[in-house]
């Protein structure tokens, strides 16, 4: 399965290079949006503050928002076995699928694909240890059920 990376910048992100060694954690997330159009607008709208590294679309495509040594706006307010602020040390991945307040649905196949391969690069760049591997609702389980 060949898969498509695009770019689409977004401007949330904190302007300061961070070194690789400080990527300790992925963060996955699911959009929790009606439409993967209006999740994209947001990702990449600066009055949102939100913005994640990369976005699987349902195509299972990746849209890369923010490069991986920028620091994202996606965990926001967040903690996990002692360590807080947890976007300084991760990077964020949304995967397109409405989420439970708008339509939950399966993800597809191809998104499940994406994700393992993206997930399994990363790993190997950072050297991410898989206890530091976690969903959204893991560090901010009050807010946050993805």
């Amino acid at each position: 399965m060949a898969i498509t990376t695009t770019f689409n910048y977004s401007p949330n992100f904190k302007d300061k290079k961070i070194s690789k060694k400080s990527i300790k954690f992925l963060i996955f997330h699911y959009t929790g949006m009606k439409s993967e159009k209006k999740a994209i607008r947001r990702l990449t709208d600066f009055q949102s503050q939100v913005a994640s590294h990369y976005l699987i679309k349902a195509s299972g495509d990746i849209v890369v928002f923010v490069p991986d040594l920028y620091i994202a706006w996606h965990a926001g307010v967040s903690f996990w076995k002692g360590k807080s602020f947890l976007n300084k040390n991760s990077i964020g991945i949304e995967i397109s699928n409405p989420g439970h307040e708008c339509g939950y649905k399966k993800f597809t196949q191809k998104q499940i694909k994406s994700v393992l391969k993206l997930t399994k690069y990363l790993i190997k760049k950072y050297n991410i240890k898989s206890k530091f591997i976690l969903g959204h609702s893991d560090i901010s389980p009050d807010r946050k059920k993805d």
